[in-house]
C-alpha cells in the first residue's frame, strides 16, 4: 500500500462580517493548521505569511515545468514529507507528445524523489485523498482544484508550478493571510439533493470572487451527514469561488473514510475549538436546497434546475474532480439501471481513479451503465480540461465538472452546464434538463439505497514510490524533442514604454489566456510553440503582433475585475512574459494568477479609480517611470501610468510585500534565487555531481 511517511447565519448573498467588532478568526480548524506551519509573518489577514509545506502535487499539465524549474534551483532531491506527480491531464495520446511528457516526468520524478502516479491511475485530487491524504498536513499542489483535500482536515492550496518547485526545495509558501469565513451547515439534504448542490448554492449567493483572499471553513451540525467525498465535491470548487483553501474538520467523517482506504492509522482528530470566531459567517439549512445548475459559461451563473427544465440536452457527463467518489457514479449507475438513455444523447463515465472503477465494477453498477448506453472512459480529467469529449458547437453539454469557461471543453462555441450526478443522469434519461426529483415523481422511482463497500479496492499497481537516494542522483532526465528550456528572464527596466496589445473585460480565465485543450495542451512543455496560443480565444492576433513589436519589445494588457480567474497553470504567465508582456493593469486580480505573474517578472497594478479602465482603448502608448524606486522595499505603493496616446495620467497601486518586490524587479524568482547565489558561488565554486 504507497504510504504518505516516506522519506523524500447569514441572508443569501451577504456575510455577517466579525471585523467591525475588531474580532480574528481564532481557534478554528484554518486557525489552527496554519498556526501549526507558520514560518514567516503574522497571522493578521492581509500580511504576507510563509508556511511549512509537507506534501506537495503536481500534475502532468503543470508538471514538466516544475521538474526543469526543480533543475533551474539545483534541487538533489525533494525535502518535503511526500512529493507526488500525477499524469492525469493530458492523457489523450494523439501523437507522440504527450507520451514523451510522461516519460520526462517519470525521469524527474525518479531523479528528484517524488512518487509517480502513472496515465490511467486517476485524477490527482481524489486519488492523492485516497492514498496520501493526512489531517492536520499542509498540501502545495500545481493545480487550483488542490484545495478538495481539505475535505480530509488538511491546508491545501493551488499555487502556480514555481510555488511548488520552491516548497519541494524547502522554502517556505508565501500567500497573504486570508479571512477566515465560517459556514455552519445545518439540517440534512433531501433526497436528489447532493453535494454538488451545496457549492453551487455558495455560488449561486456569491459569484466566482466571493471567496477572495477567504478560506472556507465549514462546520455544524450539518457535517454529520456528509461523507469525505462529499466534502470533497465542496472543497473542490472552493477554487471556483476565488477561495485560497477551504476546510473541514478532521472528525469521524474522515476516519471512516481513511479506515475504508486501509490506512487509519493516519487519522487524527481535528476540530476547532469550542467558541471558535471566524471572520465572516454563513449559514445553509442543507434540507431547504433543491437541484441547481450552472448556466454557460460561468461556474457563478447559478440557477434552480426547474427554471430551466425542458432544455434539450445533446451530451450529460459524469465524472472529474469535482464529483469524484464512488457515491456519485454509483447513484447514476442506479438512476439508469434498466432504462436507456434518450436517442441523441451522448451519456459519458469518467472515473476518476482506477480504484473507483474497480469498486464501480465489484458492484456491479458498471455493467448498469453499460446496459443503459454509458460509454465509459479511461481514468483522468480528458473533458474537464478539454482532452476528448468535445461537445457539438452550440449545443447543451450537463457536466459534473467544477468549470465551464468558454472553450475550456475543446469546442469553441460550447454550451457547457454544471450539475449534480443526480441532474445529469435524469437528464441523460429523458433528453432535455430534468430536475430529478420531478423525474423520481413521474417515474415512480423511490430514491435508490446504495450498498457501497466497506473496504475500497485499493490498488497501488500504478503508483511508484521513488528509487532511494543513492540510486536518484546518478539519474538522467529523458527529454524529448518537444520539451524545451526555460526561457530567459531579464530583469524589469527602471523605464517601461509600450503599446497596449491587448485590453479585455472582467473575469478573464487562464483558460482564455493560455488555453487548455487537446491541440494546446501538448505543448505545455514547450513553451516558445505554446505562446502561439496565447490570448487567442479572445484576440486571435495576439501573437503575430507581440512578436512584430520587435525582440526584447515591450507590451501592456489592460484588464477588468478578477483577471486571471480559474487554473493555476503559470504558463498563463510565462507565455505573455515570454511574448514581451511586462505589465498588466487591471480592476482587480485572482489570487493564484497574480501571484504567478510576479513569479515570472510581470508587474500586476490595479487602477485606482476603476473607471480608468474605460479611459484606455488597446494600441495606446503606456509608459511607467521611475520603477526601481517605486518598487524599493520601503516605497510607497502607488504609481502613476501616462497614456502617451491621449495626453493622460491614471493613478495605480501594487499589492506586492516586499519580497515580491524584489521577484519582480530581478525578472522573476528563479533570476532572483541565481542572483542571491552568486556571491556563495564566487566564495566557493559548487561540487559538481
Amino acid at each position: 500500500m504507497a504510504r504518505a511517511d516516506t522519506d523524500t447565519g447569514a441572508r443569501p448573498g451577504t456575510g455577517h462580517s466579525a471585523e467591525a467588532d475588531g474580532l480574528r478568526a481564532a481557534g478554528s480548524v484554518a486557525h489552527r493548521l496554519i498556526a501549526a506551519h507558520l514560518v514567516a509573518g503574522r497571522m493578521e489577514p492581509g500580511e504576507e505569511i510563509g508556511l511549512r509545506v509537507d506534501q506537495t502535487l503536481t500534475q502532468d499539465a503543470t508538471g514538466t515545468l516544475v521538474m526543469q524549474e526543480l533543475e533551474a534551483l539545483g534541487l538533489d532531491r525533494v525535502r518535503t514529507e511526500v512529493s507526488v506527480q500525477y499524469v492525469d491531464h493530458n492523457i489523450l495520446q494523439a501523437d507522440e507528445r504527450n507520451a514523451e511528457d510522461h516519460i520526462f516526468l517519470r525521469s524527474g520524478a525518479r531523479r528528484f524523489g517524488l512518487w509517480y502516479s502513472k496515465p490511467g491511475n486517476g485524477v490527482s485530487h481524489p486519488t492523492h485523498m485516497q492514498r496520501f491524504g493526512i489531517p492536520g498536513k499542509t498540501l502545495a499542489g500545481s493545480d487550483s482544484h488542490t484545495c478538495a483535500a481539505g475535505s480530509l482536515g488538511m491546508l491545501a492550496v493551488g499555487v502556480g508550478g514555481l510555488e511548488v518547485a520552491l516548497a519541494m526545495a524547502g522554502h517556505p509558501l508565501h500567500l497573504r493571510m486570508p479571512h477566515i469565513w465560517g459556514v455552519r451547515l445545518t439540517g440534512e439534504l433531501p433526497p436528489y439533493v447532493s453535494a454538488k448542490d451545496v457549492i453551487l448554492e455558495m455560488l449561486r449567493r456569491h459569484g466566482v470572487k466571493g471567496a477572495l483572499d477567504r478560506i472556507l471553513e465549514y462546520h455544524g451540525p450539518g457535517l454529520a451527514s456528509l461523507t469525505a467525498m462529499d466534502r470533497h465535491v465542496i472543497a473542490n470548487m472552493g477554487a471556483e469561488l476565488g477561495a485560497t483553501a477551504t476546510v473541514f474538520p478532521a472528525d469521524d467523517a474522515v476516519r471512516t473514510f481513511l479506515r475504508a482506504e486501509g490506512r487509519e492509522e493516519d487519522f487524527t482528530e481535528i476540530t476547532a475549538e469550542p467558541g471558535a470566531r471566524y471572520d465572516l459567517d454563513e449559514e445553509i439549512d442543507l434540507s431547504a436546497l433543491e437541484p441547481l445548475i450552472a448556466r454557460p459559461s460561468s461556474p457563478g451563473n447559478v440557477v434552480p434546475v426547474r427554471d430551466v427544465a425542458g432544455e434539450p440536452v445533446s451530451q450529460a457527463v459524469v465524472g472529474s474532480s469535482a464529483n469524484p467518489g464512488l457515491r456519485d457514479f454509483a447513484i447514476t449507475a442506479a438512476m439508469v439501471k434498466g432504462r436507456q438513455t434518450a436517442p441523441g444523447v451522448s451519456f459519458d463515465v469518467n472515473p476518476t481513479s482506477r480504484e473507483i472503477l474497480q469498486d464501480l465494477t465489484r458492484m456491479g453498477a458498471t455493467f448498469d451503465l453499460i446496459a443503459a448506453g454509458a460509454r465509459i472512459h479511461q481514468a483522468g480529467c480528458l473533458g474537464c480540461i478539454g482532452m476528448g469529449q468535445a461537445p457539438a458547437a452550440g449545443r447543451n453539454s450537463l457536466r459534473t465538472f467544477p468549470r465551464n469557461f468558454p472553450g475550456r471543453s475543446g469546442t469553441e462555441e460550447d454550451a457547457v452546464w454544471l450539475c449534480s450526478p443526480e441532474t445529469a443522469a435524469a437528464s441523460a434519461l429523458t433528453g432535455v434538463i430534468t430536475d430529478p426529483r420531478e423525474w423520481a415523481a413521474r417515474e415512480g422511482v423511490q430514491p435508490p439505497e446504495l450498498a457501497l463497500p466497506e473496504e475500497a479496492a485499493v490498488n497501488t499497481a500504478s503508483l511508484e514510490p521513488p528509487p532511494p537516494p543513492e540510486v536518484a542522483s546518478g539519474l538522467p532526465l529523458e527529454r524529448g524533442p518537444n520539451i524545451s528550456a526555460l526561457p530567459d528572464l531579464d530583469p524589469l527596466p527602471d523605464a517601461l514604454e509600450g503599446p497596449v496589445l491587448l485590453k479585455a473585460g472582467d473575469n478573464v480565465s487562464t483558460d482564455e489566456i493560455s488555453p487548455a485543450g487537446a491541440k494546446a495542451l501538448p505543448y505545455r512543455s514547450n513553451i516558445p510553440k505554446l505562446a502561439e496560443f496565447t490570448f487567442t480565444r479572445l484576440d486571435p492576433e495576439y501573437p503575430r503582433r507581440a512578436a512584430g513589436t520587435g525582440k526584447g519589445a515591450a507590451h501592456f494588457v489592460v484588464g477588468g475585475d478578477n483577471y486571471g480567474q480559474g487554473s493555476s497553470r503559470e504558463h498563463a504567465a510565462i507565455t505573455p512574459r515570454h511574448l514581451g508582456l511586462r505589465a498588466v493593469i487591471a480592476r482587480s486580480f485572482a489570487r493564484i494568477h497574480w501571484q504567478n505573474l510576479a513569479n515570472f517578472g510581470v508587474l500586476a497594478l490595479e487602477f485606482d479609480d476603476p473607471a480608468d479602465w474605460d479611459r484606455i482603448a488597446a494600441g495606446d502608448l503606456l509608459r511607467l517611470d521611475g520603477l526601481r524606486t517605486a518598487l524599493a522595499p520601503d516605497a510607497a505603493p502607488a504609481l502613476r501610468v501616462h497614456n502617451t496616446t491621449r495626453g493622460e495620467d491614471y493613478a495605480v497601486h501594487h499589492r506586492l510585500s516586499p519580497r515580491q518586490r524584489e521577484t519582480v524587479l530581478a525578472g522573476g524568482i528563479i533570476p532572483r534565487l541565481a542572483a542571491e547565489a552568486e556571491p556563495a558561488a564566487e566564495a566557493e565554486p559548487p561540487a559538481r555531481e
